[in-house]
């Protein structure tokens, strides 16, 4: 029987670590999980919560999973990189292989992707580097939404209004949030719109109250901390900006419209001007013919698989590398200063969580 670590540093790990703890039992292993820098009130009394880094090293994990960019690399087991997104150019790179989900930081022993072409990239790096494998997955995070087959446009009830699925990311580069709260209110009290809100865990928290503020009988404010694969279905059309959440709501095979976003394409209506959102939420609620046939486009190009069981395939790649793969690896880097860095950050999240949690 294998045991197998969650690491958790942001809220949004939940959604994408779940589905892999539902295989984990299936298979008759056994999960716990870590939290760090955010809060683990999501979890629940029948999932196991390791409180401290004795309890870690206690429980002897055949492999570590992880969302996000780093991980304390002396915990035990291999670090299993899982993303907390789909490989898209967020922050305006020159090309998607220089943006930072393909920066090799030295933590990781194998890197579970999503598709072809970011399976090629880190195959790539993986010769170049020669310390850690690589496995064309999937992602566990869309196993829930696509076994539910809920794609394609909303029933709707005769009189029922339109649901907007809002969502920003928390850059003051690339968040749309400040520049439309003042659009939604209007377009959530003007009675032909309905509207589901959500805001990154990192968003400014005055901005957060300003749209928590809104909350009314056509618009509902959800937490960054509750999962939103369950909601997202509850919506015909989503606003956006650069949040790699456009991608998860792509997989509905419903349309998305953004605010000046950085990564613009033809499976977007994009707009620059807050005066056009709203006609561009009334042509999305058409699912223009050519605007759905890239959105599909573009979801096959950023994850490969349609059947819901990418965790299945991460829990056989782990099972792969421990027997057959990790022997023939280097040793990764030593990376002193950067070791000295997450113990450092680790300390700190901890502090902050103890804190939030008084």
């Amino acid at each position: 029987m294998r045991r197998y670590l969650f690491f958790v540093n942001q809220p949004y790990s939940y959604s994408i670590l779940r589905p892999l703890q539902e295989e984990i039992r299936r298979r008759g292993g056994e999960a716990a999980w870590f939290v760090a820098g955010c809060t683990a009130e999501p979890l629940g009394p029948d999932e196991r919560h390791l409180k401290t880094v004795k309890e870690v090293m206690e429980f002897n994990a055949d492999a570590t999973f992880v969302p996000g960019d780093w991980v304390p690399y002396f915990f035990p087991g291999i670090k299993v990189e899982v993303f907390h997104g789909m490989a898209r150019n967020k922050r305006g790179h020159n090309s998607e292989a220089e943006s930072d989900h393909y920066r090799i930081r030295g933590w990781f022993d194998l890197y579970c992707t999503h598709a072809e072409t970011d399976t090629a990239k880190f195959q790539q790096l993986a010769e170049l580097h020669q310390h850690f494998a690589v496995a064309h997955t999937g992602w566990p995070k869309l196993d829930s939404l696509l076994q539910k087959q809920v794609q394609g446009p909303r029933a709707r009830g005769q009189g029922e209004l339109p649901v907007v699925f809002y969502a920003s990311t928390f850059s003051r580069s690339v968040t749309s949030a400040p520049a439309l709260v003042e659009k939604i209110a209007e377009l959530a009290s003007s009675g032909r719109w309905k509207f589901i809100v959500t805001l990154h865990p990192k968003m400014e928290a005055s901005v957060v109250e300003q749209y928590r503020s809104l909350a009314g009988e056509n618009l509902r404010f959800v937490e960054s901390d509750e999962d939103l694969l369950p909601i997202l279905p509850q919506a015909d059309v989503m606003l956006c900006d650069t949040s790699s959440i456009m991608f998860e709501f792509m997989f509905l095979d419903r349309p998305v419209v953004t605010f000046r976003t950085k990564m613009p394409g033809p499976y977007l209506i994009d707009v620059d001007n807050v005066r056009d959102v709203e006609p561009a939420l009334e042509k999305a609620l058409k699912y223009p013919g050519e605007l759905m046939d890239e959105t599909r486009k573009l979801c096959d190009e950023l994850h490969s698989f349609r059947d819901g069981h990418s965790s299945g395939r991460v829990l056989d790649a782990v099972d792969d590398f421990l027997v057959n793969k990790q022997a023939g690896l280097r040793r990764k880097p030593l990376n002193l200063l950067r070791k000295v860095k997450v113990r450092r950050r680790l300390r700190r999240e901890l502090k902050k969580q103890s804190v939030s949690s008084q």
